[in-house]
């Protein structure tokens, strides 16, 4: 049975993360797993409604989360993470599927967050492995 995937990319720094969406995209080639659904979202903040939508359904094994929560000015990028991961968390545990956290930051600069680019892989391999984990346990 191959696993499906669904992916949710923040469009805030979409020239980090639209790089970051094509390493997701060539590592699960690789694995073997199908990328069923990429969600374009406006930022971090708003990826839990896409998040959940995928949750719901049936054909879809996991969720992959991608963006890049950049420093500015103010404290904005650390609130922003905080809440993102929360919700992040609490929505793999209500609905008993993988949710992997592949958001850079936060604190991070520009040059910061590019060189984190391939971190995107290893927001797949989580998933992956707590889908193979979950299924392993059944």
């Amino acid at each position: 049975m191959e696993m499906k995937l669904g992916i949710v990319v923040s469009e805030f720094n979409y020239d980090i993360t639209s790089m970051m969406l094509e390493r997701a995209k060539e590592h699960c080639k690789f694995l073997g797993v199908e990328v069923s659904e990429v969600v374009h979202v406006p930022g971090v903040f708003d990826m839990p409604l896409a998040i959940k939508d995928l949750l719901k359904k049936d054909d879809i094994d996991a969720v992959v989360t991608l963006g890049t929560v950049i420093k500015g000015e103010t404290k904005h990028d650390e609130t922003v993470m905080a809440h993102a991961a929360r919700k992040i968390t609490d929505l793999s545990l209500e609905y008993e599927k993988p949710v992997s956290l592949g958001i850079t930051g936060p604190g991070m600069t520009r040059l910061q967050a590019e060189e984190r680019i391939e971190r995107a892989k290893a927001a797949v391999e989580s998933a992956v492995k707590m889908h193979k984990r979950k299924a392993k346990d059944k």
